[in-house]
């Protein structure tokens, strides 16, 4: 755990990926975020577990990262029954990929979670938070949450409906109703 002076902290976080055969004839493989590994050193795609034609990977290891802007969003995620952190998978675009998918993030905010979901080219999967990484996020959010103060707007007591502003064309004069229907003059035959 990193945690510095300008209130971020960052934590490594492995992610474990399960590749089970797909159901279908359009999808060969079914991907899904099993578990996160806190703390967890680099690598990418190393075997984890192999039964079948079912395999686990630990895909990648990114950095979990909190901000102390987010608290009210770490909130949010840790009161969801169970906890969890959100995986932000892609398919990889490159042919020589070890694997058809590629690990891109891992939030504990759901309202990041939400924006990438959002633009739908992005696979998002929630994972159960271990006991140790909730004890983390919410000692960070205990550190650096302020509660906004509801402030109720106040209505200045000015009359605004005593002047008939912005009725009309300001340039053009007349005397009678401006809300009236246009007339037609009539035309006079010879």
């Amino acid at each position: 755990m990193l945690l510095t002076q300008n209130a971020t902290a960052s934590l490594p976080l492995g992610i474990v990926l399960r590749k089970s055969p797909g159901v279908t004839r359009w999808a060969k493989w079914v991907w899904k975020a099993v578990a996160v590994l806190p703390g967890a050193a680099q690598e990418n795609w190393k075997e984890m577990r192999r039964e079948g034609e079912v395999v686990e990977y630990h895909a990648a290891t990114v950095d979990l990262e909190l901000y102390r802007t987010d608290t009210e969003a770490y909130l949010a995620g840790l009161s969801t029954n169970p906890p969890t952190i959100y995986v932000v998978m892609r398919e990889a675009t490159d042919p020589a990929a070890p694997q058809d998918i590629e690990v891109l993030l891992a939030t504990a905010s759901p309202y990041d979670a939400q924006d990438y979901s959002d633009a739908g080219e992005e696979i998002i999967e929630r994972v159960p938070m271990p006991d140790g990484l909730i004890a983390w996020i919410h000692d960070f959010v205990q550190q650096h949450h302020e509660e906004e103060v509801f402030v109720k707007r106040k209505r200045d007591k000015q009359r605004i409906d005593l002047v008939q502003d912005g009725i009309g064309d300001a340039r053009i004069h007349q005397t009678t109703d401006v809300y009236r229907a246009p007339v037609r003059k009539a035309r006079v035959v010879n």
